[in-house]
């Protein structure tokens, strides 16, 4: 086993072993060379710590633990710049007031070669950037739309961050219903949160804490928890349970049909409409979350002393109903990070509605695609030739350019732009997490230098994300290929290119 490769397990067990909230204090470092394994063993940089994840068309499933980890090189040790350096300044390197960016020729050598290989299919294009200046060093057609599969969250983050506000909360509420005879009824309103969750919490098991970590998803549990309160303070016993999923509009269900990557799009579920004991990657699903997060509702508050007497059935709140309790969600950039580190489809279908819904449009599909482009233009990203089909990257009716996704990167970068930060922090860590922990295994010089966002459909290939080169440059990159005769290989390529990055002396 070569020295990188101890080193690198060596970083993996430090990181498994280290506490999940220390964990979290680590994602936004990272560098080149081998700081990222010198770094491990201290304050390693992460993409979240999330444990759901979906789509086996990422070909790999999502961590339920961060890793990180780093390169090693013949030659000098340099030492890195951290990744984001580059937003307050130049990137220095500690022996010269700053460093250059590669010379564009010398990437063109490095770089065109591996994007002419066959393995990458009859389309590829290519758009490489230095974050610091905002210039273009590197492009092979890339204003040319290709299907991005689920490098499209990059777009749909940068709507929902900008349109909503990275401190964004979704609330599910629980209100008095319409007036009649019998009990009174209740109604459970979705107001869009795809990460509520109905099972109980790993740091609370016991439900003894009075109050959720605001860090945690928000509960079902804790919900039921206050309306029973709420409820027993009026001397309220027994009720009739409603449930108000209407806050989305259009198809509910995904073009592609029942699936398990996605759940039907719903503004009320919990769990993401699993039905098993998993929280990532592909689950069978239940065909109406709403509904059955009504049910399972209905069971907590049976179990906190309060009668239903009578099956959940859906309606629509009254208008400006009296509020009997409610939970906030995560806010937007967690659930940004959560989306971008596990490919999380149910979370970047919700985030886009909830992009229409805060620009004035239906949250609908058609309405998502509008709020999406209206809100990049708004932002002055190049959008030659982008459909957005949908916001997860399933469709392969969505097009965009590499250019589209490397600006974007280089926008989260922006010193003027902090809201679309978590696009950058959300990235997977080559060979640590997300959908990148299992890629990058047998490519020392990529592991833990590579941070970016995947995207696999059959024939489909892409990848978009940040390295730091050996002078200690940051730079952002897309990569797309179209008609891959083999995925993995596809895949191998473009992580070759990444890594190329990281490793080419272009200087």
């Amino acid at each position: 086993m070569s020295s990188a490769r101890k080193v690198t397990g060596s970083a993996r067990s430090v990181w498994r072993s280290a506490p999940k909230q220390r964990r979290q204090t680590w994602r936004l470092t990272a560098g080149s060379t081998v700081v990222g394994l010198a770094v491990a063993a201290g304050a390693v940089a992460t993409a979240g710590p999330w444990d759901s994840g979906q789509r086996t068309a990422e070909r790999s499933r999502a961590a339920a633990q961060g890793r990180t980890g780093g390169e090693h090189h013949a030659g000098p040790v340099l030492s890195a710049a951290p990744v984001l350096a580059p937003l307050g300044g130049p990137v220095r390197d500690g022996n010269a007031h700053g460093v250059t960016p590669p010379a564009p020729q010398a990437l063109a050598d490095a770089l065109t070669p591996l994007l002419d290989d066959p393995s990458l299919g009859t389309l590829r294009t290519a758009s490489v950037v230095d974050v610091a200046t905002g210039r273009e060093l590197f492009g092979s057609r890339p204003d040319r739309a290709a299907t991005p599969a689920s490098t499209v969250k990059l777009a749909t983050a940068a709507a929902a961050l900008s349109a909503l506000g990275p401190d964004h909360r979704v609330e599910t509420r629980v209100v008095e219903g319409a007036r009649r005879s019998g009990p009174p009824e209740i109604v459970l309103v979705g107001g869009g949160d795809p990460t509520l969750t109905a099972r109980a919490s790993q740091a609370n098991p016991d439900e003894s804490a009075p109050d959720p970590s605001p860090d945690q998803p928000a509960s079902l549990r804790t919900l039921a928890d206050d309306t029973a309160r709420t409820l027993k303070q009026r001397g309220t016993a027994e009720v009739r349970l409603a449930y108000d999923a209407t806050a989305f509009s259009g198809p509910l269900q995904h073009p592609i049909g029942p699936n398990e990557n996605i759940a039907t799009i719903s503004p009320l579920m919990a769990d993401e409409g699993r039905l098993d004991a998993t929280d990532h990657g592909p689950a069978p699903r239940t065909a109406d979350p709403a509904a059955t997060a009504a049910q399972t509702f209905a069971g907590l508050l049976r179990d906190r002393g309060i009668k239903i007497t009578e099956a959940p059935a859906a309606a629509k709140a009254p208008t400006g109903p009296t509020r009997l309790a409610a939970v906030r969600s995560l806010p937007v950039a967690s659930m940004v990070e959560r989306m971008l580190t596990n490919s999380d489809n149910d979370i970047a279908e919700s985030l886009a509605r909830l992009t229409a819904l805060g620009t004035g449009e239906p949250a609908s599909f058609e309405g998502a695609h509008k709020a999406v482009r209206k809100t990049l233009t708004t932002l002055g990203l190049p959008l030659t030739g982008a459909v957005f089909e949908d916001g997860s990257g399933l469709d392969r009716d969505d097009r965009v350019t590499a250019r589209l996704l490397s600006r974007i990167l280089v926008l989260a970068a922006a010193p003027d732009h902090p809201e679309l930060r978590p696009i950058l922090t959300g990235l997977p860590v080559a060979s640590f997490t997300g959908t990148l922990r299992d890629r990058y295994t047998d490519r020392a010089s990529g592991a833990g230098a590579v941070r970016a966002k995947t995207g696999t459909l059959t024939g489909v290939n892409t990848l978009a994300g940040t390295v730091v080169d050996t002078n200690g440059r940051l730079l952002a990159f897309a990569f797309m290929s179209t008609a891959a005769p083999d995925g993995p290989t596809a895949q191998s390529t473009l992580d070759h290119l990444a890594t190329t990055l990281t490793t080419c002396t272009c200087h």
